[in-house]
Parts: C-alpha cells; structure tokens; sequence
C-alpha cells in the first residue's frame, strides 16, 4: 500500500489501511499471527485501548521479534468509558496510572501516540485538559519520552468539535466515525485535516452493518466498479481526500486481505462519487418523508410501537439490509405488525402522511410472524 502524511504535526506517513485492534480472535496464538500477518501485509498504523480486553497483552505478544519498529502503535483510555479502579477519574495522576499500566501491557518501553478516549460531550472535553487533568500527564509522558504525540476519539456533536479545533494545538490526530450511512462528521475531518492534524475513520463498514449483501447498495456498487458492499463502503472513504486512513477491525486474515484490496483498488473518481452522493440523497430524502419516530401515531390499540417497526422497516425498504431489520424487528416487544388491525387510527394522526397500514402489511409480507 501506498503511504500519506498522516497530517502535518506528526511526520509520520501511514498507509490508507490499518489495524483496529478491538475485536482480535479470543485465541492469543491465533490474534499474534494475524496481527503480524497484517504489518507483513503493510499495514502499520495499530488502534488499541485499555478498555479492548486483553487487546494490549495480545498486541504486546504479536510485536515482539522486532515487529515492534515496524509499527506506529496507538492507545487510549478515558474514564468515562471504562474505570478499571471505581477511584478513577480524569485526573493527572490516574491518567499516568493507566499510560503506564498500558505499556506493561503491551510489553513497551514508550508508545508512538496516546489518546484521550472517546470524548462524547463538551464536559468531558474540558475535565480532559483542565489544569492537572489527562492532557497534563500525557504531555508530562511526552516530556519523557514515554509517548510520542497525541490525539483524541470522539462521538461529540460536530458544532462542538469544531468549537474545539481552535483550542487543540496539542492535537496530532483525531479518530471519528464517517461511513456511507453517517456521514455528519464529514466538515469535522475536513477542519481538523486542513489544520493539519491526521484524520482517521473508524467503523468504515457501519460497525458491520455494510458487510451484509444488501441487493440496493450491491447494485451501486456494480454501478461504480465495486466488487462487493465493504469494498464499495471502504473506497467511498478513501475518495475523500480529508481523510488519511481508515482502520478496520479485524478477526480473520481476510478482512486484511479484503482491506487492503480495496486501498489497492483506488479512490472513485468524480463521475462514480457523483453517482455514490446522488444515491445518498436520495436515501436522505426518503428518510425526511419517512418516519421521523414523533409518536404522534401513538398509542396503538393494538400496543404496537409503531416508530420502532417503521425504523426496523427503513433499513429494509431504502438501505436493504434485511438482516439488520430483521434484528432490530424481533427486538421489538410484542405486539407486532402481524396484530394490526388496520383500523387506521395511526395514519389521521401522522405528521408525515405516511400510510401506516401498508407498511404494517408489508412488514408482515417481510418477516411474517417472528
């Protein structure tokens, strides 16, 4: 694989794929040599944290033998996501409690990069680099040479990552969500790569939603020379120029092998992104015309939720994922849409004039009675 800058802070330069290490196999054998099968495979760029399980002592066994050098290893921790003590906190002291306690665990003597992890609302972002919080002993790590540079994770609101962006020179690399179903963080990655920090996607198949064979997006994808969904999903990313690596989750040897055949494949060009952006149009507008879950159709005689049956059918209808519909549907609490009455309540009483009895009938004709 070709290799990027990976922003301008850093000096590193990574290739368009690379390692998530979240979901290795639960065998340690197996997880070391899928590991080092990527890194031969020329993935270098590998995405941990102390809240993975065991991810760390699998990746401090697969980096011995000198595979360590080969790498740009990146953890991250934050305790709003996981308290390994029930005293942890965000403070300096217990920040530094937990970079160290990675380091044991991956076997290392320092780590190219530390993240805060998973910053998710505006009061954590401030906890994080207050005076004497998180930030300060990831600074004071780099300081020592313990750690090399420093990012964050997010699933903040998009306004409120941009308000920070200002505000994070300490910043070299950012890890958001982007994928063909949620694309919000599209000016995020844009902003913070023009500022010069490395952008990273995670979740590039939709927490692996996009592997199903949906028949809709498998048609745009022969549309514009994708072989199969992944590939269409992972290629739509690596077209945005913003965007300087993507890292997978990996449980075989295969979704290395598939990963790196789409980086291979190339970006889309103009005409087939154009076709790609006109589809998800299309979809966003028949979500605007579909069910925006108010519950004004509510209460249904009957008991059924009528906005969670309409959600799990959008899936199936418009992105055709009729297994992740399925999914969702049997977790519905009966009643369900077998026990309608068609008494046509729900429709007066619709915000989107949509024609409820219909979709109840063909959500029967889809999953039938489950």
């Amino acid at each position: 694989m070709e290799l990027r800058k990976f922003g301008q802070r850093s000096g590193f330069e990574v290739p368009r794929g690379n390692i998530g290490a979240m979901r290795l196999p639960e065998d340690i054998d197996e997880a070391v040599a899928l590991i080092r099968h990527a890194i031969d495979s020329g993935m270098r760029y590998i995405d941990t944290s102390r809240g993975y399980g065991d991810s760390e002592i699998k990746l401090g066994q697969a980096l011995k033998d000198g595979y360590r050098e080969k790498v740009i290893l990146s953890t991250k921790w934050a305790p709003w996501i996981v308290k390994i003590e029930e005293s942890d906190d965000a403070s300096e002291s217990c920040a530094r409690k937990r970079i160290e306690e990675s380091m044991t665990r991956l076997e290392v003597d320092y780590l190219d990069y530390y993240q805060i992890w998973n910053i998710q609302q505006r009061d954590q972002y401030e906890a994080a680099i207050a005076k004497g919080g998180m930030l300060d002993a990831i600074v004071k790590a780099k300081d020592e040479g313990l750690v090399g540079h420093i990012g964050f994770t997010s699933h903040d609101t998009p306004e409120n990552l941009l308000s920070y962006l200002p505000e994070v020179d300490w910043c070299e690399i950012v890890l958001l969500s982007f994928n063909l179903l949620n694309t919000r963080y599209g000016d995020v990655l844009k902003a913070y790569h023009k500022a010069g920090i490395g952008t990273i996607v995670m979740n590039p198949v939709g927490g692996g939603k996009l592997k199903e064979a949906s028949e809709v997006l498998l048609e745009l994808g022969r549309e514009v020379g994708a072989c199969s969904v992944p590939d269409l999903a992972l290629r739509y990313i690596m077209s945005h120029p913003y965007i300087d690596t993507v890292i997978c989750g990996m449980t075989r040897p295969s979704d290395v092998d598939d990963t790196i055949a789409s980086v291979n494949a190339g970006s889309f060009d103009k005409k087939q992104m154009k076709k790609i952006e006109k589809f998800l149009a299309k979809v966003a507008k028949q979500q605007e015309k579909y069910c925006t879950g108010c519950g004004y159709c509510l209460p249904c005689p009957q008991g059924i939720d009528i906005p969670a049956v309409m959600a799990a059918m959008f899936e199936e209808r418009f992105w055709g994922f009729r297994e992740a519909a399925l999914e969702k549907y049997q977790k519905i609490e009966s009643p369900k849409a077998d026990e309608c009455m068609l008494c046509g309540g729900c429709e007066s009483n619709c915000t989107q004039s949509i024609s409820i009895m219909e979709e109840m009938q063909y959500c029967q004709r889809v999953f039938g009675e489950v």
